[in-house]
C-alpha cells in the first residue's frame, strides 16, 4: 500500500487514534514541531541544491563559451 492510496477513512482512523493516544493538548504540540521538522529539512535540501545549481551554470557558461571559441568566424 503506498502513501496515495491512503482514504479520508484511514486518516480520520489515524487521526483519532493519535488523538486517544496523545490528547487534545499535547497533538498540536507535537503537529508544530512537525512543521518545524519538515521546514529545516526543506531549507537544508535548498541549502544544498543552491551550490549544486550555481556549479551546474557555471560549468555550462563555461562549455558555451569554450564552444564559440572553437568555431571559426566568417
Amino acid at each position: 500500500m503506498t502513501l496515495a492510496m491512503i482514504g479520508t477513512t484511514e486518516l480520520l482512523l489515524v487521526g483519532g487514534l493519535a488523538l486517544l493516544l496523545f490528547g487534545g493538548k499535547k497533538l498540536p504540540e507535537m503537529m508544530r514541531g512537525l512543521g518545524q521538522g519538515v521546514r529545516e529539512f526543506k531549507k537544508g535540501v535548498n541549502d544544498i541544491k543552491e551550490p549544486i545549481a550555481e556549479d551546474t551554470e557555471q560549468s555550462e557558461e563555461n562549455e558555451t563559451s569554450e564552444s564559440t571559441k572553437d568555431t571559426p568566424s566568417a
